[in-house]
């Protein structure tokens, strides 16, 4: 089974181009890519910042520094 039309790849493969799906759609596809990785890291930053913030808060601060201190 083909999806490109050849039966046969015996054939001089510069003749035959692109054989891979979305072709011309490397650029945009890479900026897609590139946007995403930068707003996902954008969405962890700012989550594990907000639950860093929730820990720090978290317990009494003078039970803690006398803990802290008697070890």
């Amino acid at each position: 089974m083909s999806t490109i039309g050849y039966e046969s790849w015996a054939v001089d493969l510069a003749e035959v181009g692109a054989v891979y799906p979305f072709q011309g759609w490397e650029i945009p596809m890479t900026v897609v890519g590139v946007i995403f990785w930068l707003g996902w890291h954008r969405v962890q930053f700012l989550r594990e910042g907000a639950h860093l913030e929730k820990a720090r808060r978290m317990g009494e601060a003078e039970k803690i520094r006398q803990t802290i201190d008697r070890y």
